[in-house]
């Protein structure tokens, strides 16, 4: 299919009366919606005489505002004083010395602790025996694991005080 005089012309009057791409395309029959809106580009078409859709209205109403709730009257219990969580403590920083196992002397019971940059010739695994729970060694492992945090226990105090956010 090509794009005929005729047919262009009939492109031309249909999007400037304000025909979608799509529904040009079923006027002029064996033609895609996107072949219309390059040719449309092609053509320079791009301003309209009409939108293709109604443009919504610009005044919205407002709508009536909620019905103020009453609050039934909250009795207060005691609050449960609890000691301040310990924070657990931060590990020890230090500068670590140059591993003794490269890629490839490691072995499957030496710890795999990453020394250095692994883009320089100096990049070295820790090399020590490793312990029974992982592939690091016991010192590298109180780094790589660090102990389970203790959740904050969610009662009738806390729920009710996030209800009282959204009410």
């Amino acid at each position: 299919m090509g794009w005929t005089d005729e047919r262009v012309e009939l492109l031309r009057k249909l999007w400037l009366d304000g025909h979608s791409a799509s529904q040009i395309a079923k006027q002029l029959g064996e033609v895609t919606r996107n072949a219309v809106i390059g040719k449309v580009h092609r053509l320079g078409l791009s301003g309209r005489a009409t939108p293709s859709q109604p443009t919504r209205p610009a005044f919205k109403a407002p709508r009536p505002p909620r019905p103020a709730v009453a609050a039934a009257p909250v009795q207060r219990r005691p609050v449960e004083v609890r000691p301040a969580p310990v924070p657990p403590t931060p590990p020890v920083v230090y500068v670590e010395e140059r591993g003794t196992a490269t890629v490839l002397t490691l072995g499957a019971h030496m710890c795999k602790w990453p020394i250095g940059d692994p883009a320089s010739d100096e990049f070295t695994f820790c090399g020590r025996r490793a312990g029974s729970e992982g592939p690091y060694c016991v010192e590298h492992a109180r780094v790589a694991y660090q102990p389970q945090q203790t959740k904050k226990k969610s009662g009738a105090t806390e729920l009710a005080r996030s209800l009282r956010r959204y009410v």
